[in-house]
């Protein structure tokens, strides 16, 4: 399978050339930027030149680019106004946050990548109809928007009942967007389980989120390394691998301060499952 890491791992620094260049020597050949302000400010036209210049002379690919969550800089700590969703109901401040994630989406005029990641609501939002309509028209203008630009929109299994595995399906049934996913082990984990949500959702795969928990909180720790992860890894990998060449494996993992040398690990853990694959 194809190695893809997501900065989601450096998501506390700026995204500079230099990380980049880290992630290029160790053997990656792609990365998924995680759009968080304090780590890719997709409004910031100097940070974006910069990286466009890197990628422009490096092998890096960028391969997917996970649409924003807030608008401030730190995870949305400065109140609710910072949270971008696009399920909310109110029509002017849902097409509010739809400019936003296009300013994200603009990077590939600068930057190309294939797919934009993106969440329909939050971590434990309630279902409610309307927000599947809320949803279905902030993709529909997204959706025309990113293929001007020759990215795909790939929604991702996220612990909500709006976005489990079953709920992308029904969505699917009733809007007929026909959107493709992201399949989030973490979050499959947390829901439904990895074999159930992996079977729902495997015909439209076309990236993924590996990561581990213990099955209630989205901790994203690192797969076969340490402890407190409940996900049968070598029972994930033989379903992953039944559909080799469909997307790749993309790591979305969180920084430990206990471990020194992250890319060492990546590697490693890049290693060992594809052990377990073959």
């Amino acid at each position: 399978m194809n190695h893809v890491l997501s900065t989601h791992l450096f998501v506390a620094h700026r995204l500079t050339a230099a990380l980049l260049g880290r992630i290029e020597q160790a053997g990656i050949p792609a990365v998924e930027i995680f759009c968080a302000r304090q780590h890719l400010d997709y409004r910031d036209k100097a940070q974006i030149a910069e990286l466009g210049h890197w990628f422009r002379d490096s092998d890096l690919k960028l391969h997917s680019l996970h649409s924003p969550m807030y608008t401030d800089e730190i995870w949305g700590r400065s109140g609710p106004h910072a949270v971008i969703t696009i399920t909310e109901l109110v029509k002017g401040q849902r097409l509010h946050m739809v400019d936003e994630i296009k300013r994200a989406l603009e990077i590939a005029e600068i930057i190309p990548f294939r797919y934009l990641i993106q969440h329909i609501g939050v971590g434990g939002e309630e279902f409610d109809m309307r927000k599947f309509d809320a949803a279905f028209s902030a993709l529909e203008e997204l959706s025309l928007f990113a293929r001007q630009r020759g990215v795909n929109i790939l929604l991702e299994n996220i612990p909500n009942e709006l976005s489990s595995a079953e709920k992308l399906l029904q969505f699917e049934e009733l809007t007929h967007i026909g959107l493709d996913y992201v399949f989030d082990t973490g979050h499959a984990n947390i829901g439904e389980g990895v074999e159930t949500a992996f079977n729902l959702m495997k015909d439209r795969i076309r990236s993924t989120h590996v990561h581990d928990n213990n099955g209630q909180e989205d901790s994203h720790l690192f797969p076969v390394l340490g402890t407190g992860g409940t996900i049968d890894w070598q029972n994930t990998m033989q379903l992953l691998h039944g559909r080799d060449g469909q997307y790749p494996l993309l790591l979305e993992l969180k920084e430990r301060p206990d471990i020194a040398h992250p890319l060492d690990s990546v590697k490693e853990i890049f290693d060992r499952l594809e052990e377990m694959a073959a």
